[in-house]
């Protein structure tokens, strides 16, 4: 079997936490060789559960398996001449550089964009941080730090998540990091590609306010378009119908039947011919000004049904789907067969434990992890021995 679409692209991680984890542990699922370099005492988000009973004391949680697995780990104190000295002979040799560090951080270093780029004209340099670097524009709030609740806050997504009564309400994953890390990785495989023509490496830039920001998308040309400010709608689209969480026997259902072809097949599937032929809701901005109504409508079909029954009847027909918990999406056997929950060993434990895998499909280079997370240093004292004396001379 063939390696990752990335195969021989060698990146130095810098990154803790969760969006530039996140960024690395998708190069890596590509197939890149990815070095997490972390300080004396490691990644912060070791420490965070949940860590399984047995555990090898020097491990690791959950939190951290996810977001590294197919990593190597070595430690450098980027504090010390002897470190910093390391980490540029590391970069000189490297395609990729991904850093999340508060802004000015590597400046203060002496490990800068510029200063490593000058040991290593092709280096990609990518950075994701709050409000960005100051390189592609000087944000008001570059020195503020943030978390993915403040993103999400801050770009729009909590100005329409949630009840209809305006109590903003987070998106349950950490969407402020996951997906701007999920951006930066384009960025690095873009400028990876420019670099094959060009010989010239690039500093890649993303800021989670702006990732986020060009998520909510819909709201900026809503509010572009007809200057209205889109508020919370609950489970609604403010420009679909139907499009809807209805009640059932057992949980709760998704429906979504906007086009008008759409809307009048789940009429006849559900046996109401009336609401099909009815001009009054013929057209899904009729549908829209009318949503109470169909709601109720649909509703009053589910609710005695149980999900099972509801997806039996309209699945393969109308976009329809079962709220989920985790334990219901493991059953699944999409999950099984698109092979989107990956088993990897937890030092100690003698155990394996899933990971959400990588949606990514490749027909001749799979994208997969290839091991699970590394332990503190695990790694470390293969690459301190790499790294000759000259090499560390060249580097300072």
């Amino acid at each position: 079997m063939t390696g990752g679409p990335l195969t021989g692209v060698r990146v130095i991680d810098l990154t803790h936490a969760l969006a530039g984890p996140y960024t690395t542990m998708l190069l890596a699922d590509l197939g890149a060789d990815v070095l997490k370099v972390e300080p004396p005492r490691g990644d912060m988000a070791r420490y965070a559960g949940p860590i399984p009973p047995g555990s090898d004391p020097a491990a690791y949680g959950g939190y951290f398996q996810s977001v590294n697995r197919g990593k190597r780990s070595v430690v450098l104190d980027l504090k010390t001449a002897e470190g910093a000295a390391a980490l540029r002979a590391l970069a000189a040799d490297a395609d990729v550089l991904v850093e999340n560090f508060t802004n000015g951080v590597m400046d203060r270093l002496g490990l800068s964009y510029e200063s490593l780029s000058a040991g290593n004209p092709r280096l990609v340099y990518a950075a994701v941080r709050g409000f960005g670097d100051a390189r592609s524009g000087e944000s008001p709030y570059l020195a503020w730090p943030a978390f993915d609740l403040v993103v999400q806050a801050m770009a729009g997504i909590m100005s329409i998540t949630g009840t209809e009564d305006g109590t903003p309400i987070k998106v349950g994953p950490g969407i402020g990091d996951i997906y701007p890390g999920t951006m930066l990785a384009l960025g690095i495989s873009a400028a990876l590609y420019e670099a094959q023509r060009s010989g010239r490496g690039q500093f890649v830039d993303i800021a989670m306010y702006d990732a986020v920001l060009a998520l909510c998308e819909r709201i900026v040309y809503q509010h572009s378009y007809t200057a209205a400010v889109p508020r919370p709608e609950g489970n609604r689209h403010p420009l679909l119908s139907p499009f809807d969480i209805l009640p059932a026997a057992d949980g709760w259902v998704a429906v979504a039947a906007p086009s008008d072809v759409r809307w009048r097949k789940l009429c006849e599937l559900i046996d109401r011919p009336d609401l099909a032929n009815d001009p009054a809701l013929a057209t899904n901005d009729r549908r829209v000004a009318r949503r109470e109504e169909i709601f109720d409508a649909l509703a009053e079909w589910t609710r005695p049904r149980s999900k099972a029954e509801i997806l039996d009847r309209l699945g393969g027909h109308v976009p329809v789907g079962a709220v989920r918990d985790a334990a219901e999406i493991a059953a699944d056997p999409h999950v099984t067969a698109r092979d989107m929950l990956v088993e990897l060993d937890h030092p100690g434990t003698g155990r394996t434990f899933a990971v959400a895998g990588q949606p990514l499909k490749f027909s001749r280079t799979p994208a997969r992890p290839k091991h699970r997370a590394p332990l503190l240093d695990e790694h470390g004292p293969t690459v301190r021995s790499r790294l000759t004396t000259s090499d560390m001379l060249a580097a300072e």
